[in-house]
């Protein structure tokens, strides 16, 4: 798989994929562990960067000091996705992964641990 590098205004390279795929801007509590769920999705990790600066920038500092902060996360779901129904779909998606991850551990076979005489 070859990868293009397209140039940005500081001199750092994106790849093609940084550029087209999306990303949700995700608000959770570093405190509680709390996900207040996707505030937004759009397209491309540069403009998600920016988004989350926009977030960060207009947050109040009685939310900043509660432990609310944001992250940005690639996802399949598309810019634009309403943040409820992106919230859902991605907790649908995590529930999946967790499920996926508790049957394999399920499934693995371990020997006792037997000491040696």
């Amino acid at each position: 798989m070859s990868y293009r590098f397209y140039p940005i205004w500081n001199g750092l390279f994106l790849t093609r994929d940084h550029i087209t795929a999306s990303y949700a801007i995700i608000r959770y509590n570093v405190r509680t562990y709390h996900s207040a769920g996707v505030v937004a999705v759009v397209r491309g990790k540069q403009s998600a960067e920016s988004e989350l600066k926009k977030f960060e920038d207009f947050q109040d500092s009685l939310d900043q000091q509660e432990g609310w902060r944001y992250f940005i996360e690639k996802t399949d779901l598309k810019p634009g996705t309403d943040p409820t129904e992106a919230t859902r779909r991605r907790q649908v998606q995590l529930e999946g992964r967790e499920a996926k991850a508790l049957q394999e551990t399920k499934t693995r076979v371990l020997r006792p641990f037997e000491p040696r005489r």
